[in-house]
């Protein structure tokens, strides 16, 4: 009898290592902590372009995305953005967004480049997926108030895995983005007195 429960025993434990192991990696790929770069089947696509209309002058908009970055960052904030290091016009940054009803943070590095006062790239460095470069651009049309267009582009390994888990990423991460924009526009209208 004891000969027949080991296997069983021993398909049991190989059973819940087995899911274990699985759950530890959904968790570490949703949370950015375990990217998945094999560089095979790699597929990008777009993210945006998404326009916003300011009713601040460009300096004041680009002000305001680059100083939580350039500057000390502020308090409000400290739970979506650490600067790992700075430099004059580059950055290196931790991005913090809730996932799973806000039962998980997931953590994106990025290298974050300003040039002022017209564009701030930013390019991933880990994160839920291999690659993503994005862009803010900001036009001053007309005199006084800032046009400012964000678009980017992402990409997964893998085929159509990598594809379907792409298309899940890029939605929680353009919803990331429309978020932060409203917030630089409220504020950067705030800051030039204007609503």
């Amino acid at each position: 009898m004891a000969r027949r429960t080991r296997p069983v025993r021993n398909a049991a434990l190989a059973a819940a290592c087995l899911g274990a192991g699985a759950a530890a990696g959904w968790l570490g790929l949703v949370t950015g902590a375990v990217p998945v770069d094999v560089g095979a089947g790699r597929r990008t696509r777009p993210l945006g372009p998404r326009t916003v209309g300011v009713a601040a002058p460009r300096e004041v908009v680009f002000d305001v995305v680059a100083g939580p970055y350039l500057g000390r960052t502020p308090r409000a904030m400290r739970d979506k953005l650490h600067v790992l290091e700075r430099g004059g016009d580059l950055v290196l940054a931790e991005h913090f967004t809730p996932v799973a009803g806000r039962r998980l943070t997931a953590v994106t590095v990025e290298t974050v480049r300003f040039t002022r006062p017209e564009r701030v790239d930013f390019r991933l460095v880990r994160g839920p997926v291999p690659h993503v470069t994005e862009s803010f651009v900001l036009a001053e049309e007309p005199p006084g108030e800032t046009r400012l267009v964000y678009e980017g582009e992402l990409g997964t390994d893998l085929w159509g895995l990598g594809a379907w888990w792409g298309a899940k990423v890029a939605g929680r991460w353009e919803a990331a983005v429309a978020d932060s924009l409203a917030a630089v526009a409220a504020e950067a209208e705030r800051r030039a007195g204007r609503r």
